[in-house]
């Protein structure tokens, strides 16, 4: 059965270094993700987390991406139609410090960074799906492959106690002469 590939165009911000970690933008980024971009700026400019102003911005630069790459490519490029395809928070290098503690001690701890990547997408519209799937699409067909005839080789022990049993009956066979 073949496929159709669709052509989508994606667009993608990032902010790297990130003064949070990488588990606290995750909440975050998982309430965008799947949403259209107009949905998305909403719920994170409405969201009571430090880093909502972060994630907002990195939506907005992907949007703006996608307005100046569609114009520099020439690309139809419907901005009402974007959708957040992957909002993801990969970890950034740490920080490593330390804090003092009682008794002459010192106690080791990490600052996170996190690297925020949004990616938008245009969502297609239905009359543009039945467009495409109304286009023919080219079938391969695939090379047909003949199965051997040839007998399978005989397993490694059994060959190993053939091999044993010839050489031992010939050793006999010397020992009697």
């Amino acid at each position: 059965m073949a496929q159709a590939i669709a052509n989508t165009n994606e667009f993608r911000a990032e902010a790297r270094h990130q003064r949070t970690s990488p588990q606290k933008a995750k909440l975050v980024l998982d309430m965008i993700k799947g949403l259209r971009v107009e949905t998305a700026l909403n719920t994170v400019h409405f969201t009571q987390k430090r880093v909502a102003p972060i994630v907002e911005k990195v939506l907005q630069s992907a949007v703006a991406n996608a307005k100046y790459l569609s114009d520099e490519r020439g690309l139809d490029v419907d901005i009402d139609n974007l959708y957040v395809k992957t909002a993801i928070a990969n970890e950034g290098p740490r920080a490593k410090r330390i804090r003092p503690a009682p008794m002459g001690r010192a106690y080791r701890y990490q600052r996170r960074t996190a690297h925020i990547i949004v990616t938008v997408a245009e969502k297609k519209s239905p009359e543009t799906l039945k467009a495409e799937a109304a286009a023919p699409v080219a079938v391969v067909a695939a090379p047909v492959v003949k199965k051997s005839t040839a007998k399978k080789p005989a397993t490694k022990g059994a060959t190993k106690g053939a091999e044993k049993k010839t050489a031992s009956a010939a050793a006999k066979k010397s020992a009697k002469k």
